[in-house]
Formats: structure tokens, C-alpha cells, sequence
């Protein structure tokens, strides 16, 4: 059957344009890709129809081509090698169909294969996503960011792709598109986002997002998302939120904080009541940029007490495993910076609430606890007192035989006694 579509588009134009269709129908079965793969000559006349012409018949093999991408078998992917500089071509074309099929065929295309990443950037193919993304279609800019998303995932891309995607001032277009929110297209913004994101968690130095604003950008536009939640949530914002949080936790995580502004806490909480039932990997995202907020920071420390976000924070504890972790890490943040928030942090009360985290079986939330608990004692040595009475020297006791946690056992052990 394979064969004879073959057959079908090597002849006149009306057979060719009814076999292209069929057989594009047919390139939606893993098995017969491979099977059309192999014929000889298959890829050859493919090719040939796709440089038609022929507007319809170029549009029908280039849906060929397209189905053709979405294999997961390398072989597949390889086998269109030959028409990689020709969908690189039509990227500058005047059919809108057509150059969104050739963006999404290249995004799949170099998911699968190194050797088609590999001669697509001698091929150019940063340069003419630089150039497509100046077009004014969303669906182009969309198809464009998902390219770039693929390659900057590929394991070459830290030393290979980044540094051209730099060069052409990719990240320059890349961060109004993301920060102009669901003005430039819930899609757009997401692709590009992700883009963001792996570059700057793929590129030890990110000097030039920070020199364009990157961190006020970013958090100016999670502030203007979650002000959009009390009027009812957009369909798929999580998708946006999850890079941007990822961007400027990598970046707080990379340089420090840069500026301060309660309101990106209070942002942050918004975002976690919104998605906590339906979306709970956003919490661990939220979390993880609050450590990063906290870490050396006094004063987000201190707004996340003074604007009373400390509850909403407790209520996360049980969440899940990283989140008990993450909140614990979050409070020693606090605790670290001294007495007055210690004694913030136990009129909550905290104790009873840390009392059966001590009882998990899990290394990690317990020396964590462990580690929150020595801070507080540190600071307020009656909280010491209170934990005793509330029976903590039987929880301490019981993790003296547990090696990796026996030498904090033993340290809380002796500050309670003293």
C-alpha cells in the first residue's frame, strides 16, 4: 500500500495531490513511517513534491514531512536530512501555513537526532529563527519559540547552541515576548519562557539578562499573572508561571537578590492557593523561589512576618516530601536572622507543629527540622523548655541509633538539658 502511494505521487499532478493525502494519513502509523522510509527513492520524490511549484502540492508534502517529524525512531528523523535546508528556506516564504508546518516539522525533527541538529546549525538555522522572530503572526512566533525550546534541551546546547542564540540577541526579543504576558498570546509567552529558562539554567553566566532587567521584568510580570487570578484563573496559566518562576529562582539563585518588593511574596501565595488542588508542582516552584528569596535576604524574611504569610506558609508543611522540606528550609532562613524572628516564628505556634515531623521516615524532613529547632533554641532557649514539655526529648531520643541524624539528635539533646 506504501508502494503504490509512492507510485501515486509520481505521476500526473491530480494523482499525486490524492496519494500526498493519503499518505499523509497513512505517515500517522509509527510503523508505516518506517516502512516509507526505507523505500527507495521515498524521501527523494517527498522532497522533490515539497520544493514544488505547486502551492497545493509543496503545502500537502510539507504536511507529509510534518507527520513524518513526529516519530520518535532516529531513523525516521534522519531519513530527513535532505530537506532540512529546504524547511529552513520556506521559513522566509509568504504562505503563513507553510512556514508554521516547517517550524513545527524542525522543532520535532531535532528532538530525535543529534545529526540533524548538527547540520542544521552550520545550515543557519539561529540566524533565521532570529529573523522569524521579528514576524508579526503569533503563530509564527509560537512555532519559533518551540524550536528553540527543543534545541536549547539538547545535551549540546550549553556549548554549541547557547552561545549562538547570544550572538544573534536572541534573549533580547525573547524576554519582551515573555513579559508582555497573554498580550503577545498565552502560547507565545510560554515558549519563550521555557527558552529563558534553559538558558539560564544551562549558562553559568547570564550577565546579559540581568543587564536587561530580567529579575524586575520577571517579577513585574508574576505580579500582574497573579493579579489576574481573583478575576478567574486563564485557561493553561500554569504553564506560563512554572518557567517564570523557574527564571527567577535560577537567576535569584545565580546573583543574589536584586530589588525588593513584599508584593512578589504575596504574589507567590495567590499562586499557590490558586493551583494547590488542581496543579501541586507549582507549589514545590513557589517554594523553591522563596528559599531563594529568603536565603540572604533580610527583608523578604522580614515581610513574610510582617504581611502575616506565615500561616499560609505553616499550611503547606504536609503538602507533600519536597514541600515539608522546602517550608522547613524556608523557616531557618528566617530563624537564621535572630531573636526577634525566632520569637515571631514560635508565637505561630510552631512547635506543635514540628513535633510529628520528627516521626517521618524520611532522613531529609527530619534533619531539616532537626536543623530549625537548633536555631530556635539558639535564640530562644525557653523554646527549649516548651518542646521539652511537650514531649520532644522522646522524639529526640529515638533518633540517637539513626546514623545520619544521631549527631544533631545528640546536639538538641544537650541544649535541652542545659
Amino acid at each position: 500500500q506504501v508502494l503504490e502511494l509512492l507510485r501515486g505521487m509520481q505521476r500526473r499532478s491530480e494523482d499525486r495531490k490524492r496519494s500526498l493525502g493519503r499518505l499523509r494519513w497513512a505517515l500517522q502509523n509509527e510503523e508505516t513511517q518506517q516502512k516509507f522510509v526505507r523505500l527507495d527513492g521515498s524521501i527523494r520524490t517527498l522532497t522533490g513534491l515539497f520544493t514544488s511549484s505547486l502551492a497545493e502540492l509543496q503545502l500537502e508534502a510539507a504536511r507529509c514531512l510534518h507527520e513524518l517529524s513526529h516519530s520518535s525512531v532516529p531513523m525516521v528523523a534522519e531519513a530527513c536530512l535532505p530537506v532540512t535546508s529546504y524547511l529552513l528556506t520556506y521559513l522566509s516564504g509568504h504562505s503563513l501555513e507553510l512556514t508554521e508546518l516547517c517550524l513545527y516539522t524542525l522543532g520535532n525533527l531535532v528532538v530525535e537526532s543529534e545529526a540533524v541538529r548538527k547540520q542544521l546549525l552550520p545550515q543557519g538555522i539561529i540566524p533565521v529563527l532570529a529573523s522569524c522572530i521579528q514576524s508579526p503572526h503569533e503563530a509564527v512566533l509560537e512555532g519559533v519559540g518551540y524550536v528553540l525550546s527543543q534545541l536549547l534541551q539538547a545535551k549540546e546546547a550549553p556549548t554549541e547552541i547557547i552561545p549562538l542564540v547570544l550572538d544573534c540577541l536572541l534573549p533580547q526579543q525573547m524576554l519582551p515576548l515573555v513579559c508582555s504576558g497573554l498580550k503577545a498570546g498565552m502560547g507565545v509567552a510560554m515558549e519563550f519562557a521555557w527558552c529563558l529558562h534553559y538558558i539560564i539554567c544551562r549558562h553559568e553566566d547570564n550577565m546579559v539578562l540581568l543587564e536587561l532587567g530580567a529579575v524586575p521584568a520577571l517579577t513585574s510580570l508574576l505580579l500582574d499573572l497573579a493579579s489576574q487570578i481573583p478575576q478567574g484563573t486563564p485557561e493553561h496559566l500554569e504553564l506560563l508561571v512554572c518557567p517564570v518562576l523557574r527564571c527567577l529562582s535560577n537567576l535569584l539563585a545565580q546573583t543574589g537578590c536584586q530589588g525588593q518588593d513584599g508584593r512578589l511574596l504575596i504574589a507567590l501565595f495567590l499562586i499557590v492557593q490558586c493551583f494547590l488542588q488542581q496543579h501541586p508542582f507549582l507549589v514545590q516552584e513557589c517554594l523553591w523561589l522563596l528559599n531563594n528569596l529568603t536565603a540572604d535576604d533580610p527583608f523578604f524574611c522580614s515581610a513574610l512576618l510582617s504581611l502575616e504569610l506565615l500561616p499560609a506558609l505553616l499550611q503547606l508543611l504536609t503538602c507533600s516530601h519536597m514541600a515539608t522540606v522546602l517550608v522547613l528550609t524556608v523557616l531557618c532562613n528566617v530563624a537564621e536572622k535572630g531573636a526577634l524572628q525566632c520569637q515571631r516564628l514560635l508565637q505561630q505556634p510552631l512547635l506543635p507543629q514540628l513535633l510529628p515531623l520528627l516521626t517521618l521516615p524520611d532522613p531529609e524532613a527530619v534533619g531539616q527540622c532537626l536543623e530549625l529547632l537548633h536555631l530556635l533554641f539558639l535564640h530562644c532557649p525557653e523554646a527549649a523548655d516548651d518542646f521539652t514539655r511537650q514531649g520532644g526529648h522522646q522524639a529526640l531520643e529515638q533518633h540517637q541509633s539513626t546514623p545520619e541524624l544521631q549527631e544533631q539528635a545528640q546536639a538538641l539533646l544537650d541544649m535541652v538539658r542545659q
